[in-house]
């Protein structure tokens, strides 16, 4: 026992562990899918999404999970983690529907323009 020897916390890590473990996972996918969207340039839908994720649907059904039917602390992460997966989907979505050869093709005039544009420095 590393942090603890109290009985009461052990249970608890160990009834929250497999909520743990689905937070991480998703927690490491759906940065890198704002990052994607945000690179594309879609950052007001991201803003969208994560707000509508959240507080549309990770915190009612938390609210309900966790208060209404008095799951407690299982119940308010579960609400949590639904918001995540409803936004990791919508952002999953969103990358799979990008023209990413569109995409290239403003990234290379973007380039161009700015290689082409004198540097000003100011003073």
């Amino acid at each position: 026992m590393i942090f603890t020897s109290s009985i009461p916390v052990i249970a608890m890590v160990n009834d929250l562990s497999v909520l743990l473990a689905f937070t991480i996972l998703l927690s490491c996918i759906q940065p890198v899918l704002s990052g994607v969207a945000i690179g594309s340039g879609r950052q007001a839908i991201v803003a969208i999404v994560n707000i509508g994720s959240y507080y549309l649907v990770g915190m009612p059904v938390g609210v309900v999970l966790g208060w209404l039917l008095v799951f407690g602390i299982k119940g308010m992460w579960a609400g949590m983690i639904c918001g995540i997966v409803v936004q990791t989907l919508i952002l999953i979505i969103i990358t799979i529907r990008c023209d990413w050869a569109k995409e290239a093709e403003r990234a290379r005039i973007h380039i161009t323009k700015d290689a082409a544009s004198p540097l000003i420095f100011a003073q």
